[in-house]
């Protein structure tokens, strides 16, 4: 048998879920360690993004 199909719509709770936390400025920061360092500027990056939008962030130390 194939992949059963959802031919329901989604409700607006299930479309707009986790984001209006984010809106308000709320956001889930989660770390990436991929690049730690910035070879132009020579310093320690830490790069965030949140879980829920999507959204990065850059924190130069």
């Amino acid at each position: 048998m194939g992949d059963v199909v959802q031919f329901k719509k989604p409700s607006p709770f299930d479309k707009h879920k986790g984001k209006t936390l984010c809106r308000s400025g709320f956001h889930k920061w989660v770390v990436i360690k991929d690049n730690q360092f910035d070879v132009k500027q020579g310093k320690l990056v830490t790069l965030f993004k949140c879980s829920r939008c999507g959204e990065q962030k850059m924190e130069l130390k």
